[in-house]
């Protein structure tokens, strides 16, 4: 039998190489990570001698808004399974720069799903190809419309949500229109180890582990802290990813996936300083922090995966949160410099 081979698209970021770190241990596929030029690479880093070796793992070269490079890239890996996680996938940074993210996540999405049905076309491959859209196209949901399923009406809140929108339409009509095996997804906050600092849980335990250290004042600068979140552990979103892809994919199908214990921001930040080794930590308010709109309550009703492919969260949130916060803590240790953002 030949071996399987996987397509991980945004490689570099930290549910892609929490990926990479699955699917090595969890199968025998070949994985292909996709990663620009300059992407940094920091949480692959103890994947690189691996790489170096060609032991199963392969970096290759590629861009969203190069539609040559993408052909590129599935040409050399032709995957049985694409996880499409590249994107611009920073909210508050797309209220700054939202054309890029309509380019990079929209056309982008569609510039490969052409790539796939062009090979596919040709007969030289016919992937499953994992489209990641976010539970950000809810937008902003009344309470009485919790928890959020899937035919929810999209209301999206950022220009980040409004390009996960074409980005989830786009695996749906690829899906029904041309019969290629795209199932998209809209996961709910996933969070753990190598998040980025630009989103809310990862820079309060980033700003705690800096205080700890002694390298700013005992004060956690915030945003909104009254926003509602379901919170899941990035490595039970990757386990549910490898599973949407091998239990019986449905060409066209979405699903809701997420965690199953709910807080506010406020509270997750206090359980953040609860276990910090400084007492006493102070919380300020950052104009600069707050969104022009939020999308405040992101409850899932994740019954229709689950009941698809038996998933089940198995990290706890107050697991995730010490992992996090120790992943700052080994960061900031290291001597390197941050900003406070």
């Amino acid at each position: 039998m030949t071996k399987k081979r996987a397509l991980i698209t945004g490689v570099t970021g930290m549910v892609g190489s929490h990926l990479a770190d699955y699917l090595l241990e969890k199968t025998d596929w070949d994985v292909y990570g996709m990663c620009r030029w300059r992407s940094a690479q920091d949480n692959v880093e103890h994947l690189l001698q691996r790489a170096n070796k060609k032991e199963r793992l392969f970096f290759l070269y590629g861009d969203l808004r190069d539609a040559v490079s993408l052909m590129d890239v599935l040409g050399k890996s032709k995957p049985d399974y694409i996880f499409h996680l590249a994107a611009q996938s920073y909210p508050q940074v797309s209220f700054n720069s939202p054309l890029e993210t309509l380019e990079t996540n929209i056309t982008g999405t569609a510039s490969l799903l052409e790539a796939v049905r062009h090979y596919r076309s040709r007969g030289e491959m016919d992937p499953v190809v994992h489209v990641c859209a976010s539970s950000e196209v809810f937008g902003r949901v009344p309470r009485e419309k919790l928890p959020i399923a899937e035919d929810c009406t999209f209301h999206p809140a950022s220009p980040y949500a409004i390009s996960k929108v074409g980005t989830d339409l786009l695996g749906r009509y690829y899906g029904e229109a041309y019969g290629i095996k795209a199932v998209t997804t809209r996961m709910f906050t996933h969070t753990g180890p190598r998040r980025g600092d630009v989103f809310a849980e990862s820079t309060f335990a980033k700003q705690i582990a800096m205080i700890e250290a002694g390298l700013i004042p005992p004060v956690v600068k915030t945003g909104n802290l009254e926003s509602l979140r379901t919170w899941a552990d990035v490595r039970d979103a990757v386990r549910a990813y490898h599973m949407l892809v091998t239990i019986n994919p449905v060409p066209g199908e979405y699903y809701n996936i997420g965690g199953s214990f709910t807080c506010s921001v406020g509270d997750m930040l206090g359980h953040l300083t609860s276990i910090s080794k400084t007492k006493g930590i102070k919380v300020e308010m950052d104009s600069e922090r707050l969104r022009p709109i939020d999308a405040d309550l992101q409850v899932p009703d994740t019954s229709k995966f689950r009941k698809h492919t038996g998933w089940e969260p198995r990290i706890t949130f107050e697991e995730t949160m010490r992992d996090l916060l120790e992943y700052w803590r080994g960061r900031i240790a290291s001597g390197r410099n941050f900003l406070t953002r």
